[in-house]
C-alpha cells in the first residue's frame, strides 16, 4: 500500500509541473503575438512618415524649382504694356507658355482697385521670345536656363488699367504675380518713375 501511494504522489507532482509548463508556454506565445503586433504598428507608422516626408519634399522641390525668376521689367508702350524679362528657376521642367499665369493689380489713385490677368500664351498680351533668337519667333515651351521676354499688356476691355502711364500719372505702385501651374509663385512691385518707352520699372 505504501508503494502505491508513493507512485500516486509522484504522478501528481509530474502533472502539476506539466500544467505550469503549459501556462508558461501560453504566456510566451502571448508575448510573441504582442511583440509582433507592436512591430507591425511601428513599421506601418514609419512607412507612413517616410511617405509623407517624401511627398512634402517633392512638393517643396516643385514649388521652389517650378518658378519664374523676373530678371527685369521695362516700359514697352507707355500707355499700356511692360516688357518682362524672365527665366525659369534652376531645376525646373520645361513649361508650356499657357501654364505660366500672370496677374497685375493696382490702385487707380482714387481708391478704386484695378485687376488684370492672363497667361504667357495669351495672344492679346504678346509672345514669349527667346532672347537668343534674333528672329524673335514665338515659343510655346519655356526651358530652364534660357532667358525670355514677354510683352505684358496691363489693360483690359473692362477698363482696368495698371499700365505705365496710369501708374505714373497716379503715382501708385502695381503688384505683379507670376504663377506656374503645379509650381511656385513669384511677385514683384512695379513702380514707374519714367513712362517713356525703354525706361526701367523698379
Amino acid at each position: 500500500m505504501k508503494n502505491t501511494n508513493m507512485k500516486n504522489n509522484n504522478t501528481q507532482e509530474q502533472d502539476t509541473m506539466a500544467a505550469i509548463g503549459i501556462g508558461a508556454m501560453i504566456v510566451f506565445i502571448a508575448l510573441i503575438l504582442v511583440a509582433a503586433v507592436a512591430a507591425a504598428v511601428i513599421i506601418q507608422t514609419a512607412e507612413k512618415l517616410q511617405q509623407n516626408a517624401q511627398s512634402t519634399g517633392e512638393d517643396t522641390t516643385d514649388e521652389m524649382s517650378g518658378k519664374v525668376q523676373i530678371l527685369n521689367v521695362f516700359v514697352n508702350d507707355g500707355a499700356t504694356s511692360y516688357e518682362v524679362y524672365f527665366r525659369l528657376a534652376a531645376g525646373s521642367d520645361d513649361t508650356a507658355d499657357t501654364d505660366i499665369l500672370w496677374q497685375v493689380s493696382c490702385d487707380d489713385g482714387a481708391g478704386a482697385f484695378q485687376y488684370i490677368a492672363g497667361d504667357f500664351g495669351d495672344a492679346s498680351g504678346g509672345s514669349v521670345i527667346d532672347l537668343g533668337d534674333n528672329a524673335g519667333a514665338d515659343v510655346d515651351d519655356v526651358e530652364a536656363g534660357t532667358a525670355y521676354r514677354y510683352t505684358l499688356d496691363a489693360t483690359n476691355a473692362g477698363g482696368n488699367d495698371c499700365g505705365p502711364d496710369a501708374l505714373f500719372a497716379a503715382n501708385v505702385k502695381a503688384t505683379l504675380y507670376i504663377h506656374v501651374v503645379g509650381g511656385g509663385t513669384t511677385y514683384d512691385i512695379l513702380k514707374v518713375n519714367d513712362a517713356t518707352e525703354g525706361a526701367v520699372v523698379v
